[in-house]
């Protein structure tokens, strides 16, 4: 029989998938004129006994067993292809399991971050061949001399890309400018502390000629060291930032300039940090994601790993006590808790609503924006991760263009320990309780973070897609009593 494979439906009920899978799976496969529909795990093939071209829609428009929305489209998340049917469907969403991203199953547009690609919808069936279903690029418009127009995006991250995207999938057409002092163009920025022996092009978030494509000017190896805003001329120079960089500290404490003390802020960084550690002893100053993820790829690596943190635990302040003391068994680690470092020896040796500024024309986003957090009431907050910087970028966008948008993203951002990924959604600052289902030390659960008594936030580990529902029901308003958590 001719074989077409459709990864993912859109059906009218919220039910998880795998429920209406298992309802079919145990009795005759329906059948619709000579079509068969066939459910296996993760996809439906549609078999035609005639071994001709199916017209696939409308023979399936008319079946006759429960009404399902039949939508074509990309069964894995844009992001890092995870398969979306593993995820949570509310309404026309779906919510990627592993790192939050959502996409609209009718349009297959991505509707929230991270990832910067749609999933492709297809009408289009070929003989003899599988549907193969890829990722899909809005289209774009790109610049046009005669706008006398100049739109300037100081940073290298995501948010100045997805903002310039924004832009020319809205017809924007002025100049648009990426400053960065990276010597990359934007690039996948997490991965430096999971992964450093890495080919370059491999982390590009957009390869180099996609830029000159669509008209974006990219400005790398340079820094903004002043902004007159009511000339509107920004100065640019090799020398020192005099911007804040809130993503990483610098440590300031004596010998922190020595050879061999490493920033971990770039590419550079994390070749030179893989490099100079390789059969030698190191240490990991903080305790939180990055430096617990640093201290992890180098623990089959360096001779010896040392990590030192301000707590008690590991993400103490972020996760909580009882899977901050989990996460300590990783053996190949020294932990050197509740410590900082003072010196180093060595031989030789404000935002307001919209992400507008109180300055006219500019626009804060990303790492640096302190914003309103919907889940929260509106409580400004300021959240340095990638998902996030994704949302930033597109609302700051919007917002240059008259387009009034607010930021309604769920803080969702993901983690990996001692080969396994924790995963996070929602705000737990100020938490009171924590309520742990399942056992910590089978690393197999998910944490209820409570605040007022409500769920605040969630993480968990080997649990999917817990901390996606926990997400899709802040994202709609439904409060998570602590009872209902219990």
């Amino acid at each position: 029989h001719l074989q077409w494979e459709i990864s993912n439906i859109n059906y009218t009920s919220s039910t998880r998938l795998k429920k209406i899978k298992r309802k079919f799976l145990v009795s005759p496969n329906p059948v619709v004129d000579k079509y068969t529909v066939v459910f296996q795990v993760g996809k439906i093939i549609v078999q035609n006994k005639k071994n001709n071209v199916i017209p696939l829609l409308p023979a399936l428009n008319g079946c006759s067993f429960p009404c399902f929305l039949w939508s074509p489209i990309g069964g894995r998340c844009t992001h890092y292809n995870a398969p979306l049917i593993m995820g949570t469907l509310v309404g026309d969403r779906v919510r990627c399991p592993i790192h939050g991203a959502c996409f609209n199953v009718k349009t297959g547009d991505i509707e929230d971050y991270p990832g910067l690609d749609c999933l492709v919808k297809s009408f289009i069936i070929c003989c003899s061949q599988s549907l193969k279903l890829t990722k899909r690029m809005k289209e774009m418009c790109t610049v046009n001399p005669d706008v006398k127009h100049i739109i300037l995006l100081v940073g290298g991250g995501p948010a100045s890309l997805v903002c310039a995207e924004t832009l020319r999938q809205n017809c924007y057409q002025g100049r648009i400018i990426i400053v960065t002092k990276d010597n990359l163009p934007p690039f996948d920025k997490p991965k430096l502390s999971k992964v450093r022996n890495f080919i370059q092009n491999s982390i590009l978030l957009r390869q180099h000629d996609f830029y000159q494509q669509h008209g974006i000017e990219m400005w790398m190896g340079k820094e903004v060291v002043s902004v007159n805003s009511a000339d509107k001329v920004v100065q640019m120079s090799d020398g020192t930032s005099q911007l804040s960089h809130p993503e990483t500290c610098p440590l300031q404490c004596p010998g922190s300039d020595l050879k061999g003390v490493h920033l971990l802020q770039s590419y550079a960084d994390a070749k030179e940090i893989h490099a100079s550690s390789l059969g030698k002893r190191a240490v990991v100053i903080g305790a939180s994601f990055i430096g617990m993820e640093a201290a992890s790829y180098l623990s089959d690596k360096a001779a010896s790993v040392a990590l030192v943190g301000p707590t008690k635990y590991p993400f103490e302040n972020s996760l909580g006590p009882e899977i901050g003391k989990m996460t300590m068994e990783e053996k190949k680690v020294k932990f050197v808790m509740n410590n900082k470092v003072t010196e180093i020896r060595g031989e030789n040796g404000k935002v307001i609503q919209f992400l507008l500024t109180n300055v006219a024309d500019v626009f804060s986003a990303g790492d640096v924006a302190s914003f309103p957090l919907t889940i929260r009431g509106d409580q400004r907050v300021n959240i340095g991760h990638w998902q996030m910087s994704h949302a930033h970028g597109r609302v700051a966008a919007l917002n240059m263009l008259n387009k009034p948008t607010t930021i309604e993203s769920v803080p969702f951002f993901w983690s990996a320990l001692a080969g396994k990924s924790i995963r996070y959604a929602g705000y737990g600052e100020g938490y009171t309780e924590i309520i742990i289902k399942g056992k910590l030390e089978e690393r197999k659960f998910v944490a209820l973070y409570i605040k007022d008594e409500v769920v605040v936030a969630a993480a968990s580990m080997a649990f999917e897609p817990a901390v996606s529902r926990v997400a899709d029901l802040l994202d709609q308003g439904r409060a998570i009593t602590k009872t209902q958590a219990q």
